[in-house]
């Protein structure tokens, strides 16, 4: 399988950032990630905080 270029932490950080009122548009121009790359992230960690993916 291939290694993503964006670690657990930094995809979470990303989230976080989105939630923080900023526009969706502005994010995934800012990250260089698509629509679906971020929904994909939030259905897989939505709800997680950094210490919670360690766990996993």
């Amino acid at each position: 399988m291939k290694k993503s270029r964006v670690s657990e932490s930094q995809i979470i950080a990303v989230l976080k950032e989105s939630d923080a009122s900023m526009k969706f548009e502005d994010i995934f121009r800012k990250h260089g990630i698509s629509n679906e790359t971020y929904n994909n992230w939030k259905s897989k960690y939505g709800g997680m905080e950094a210490s919670d993916v360690k766990q996993l």
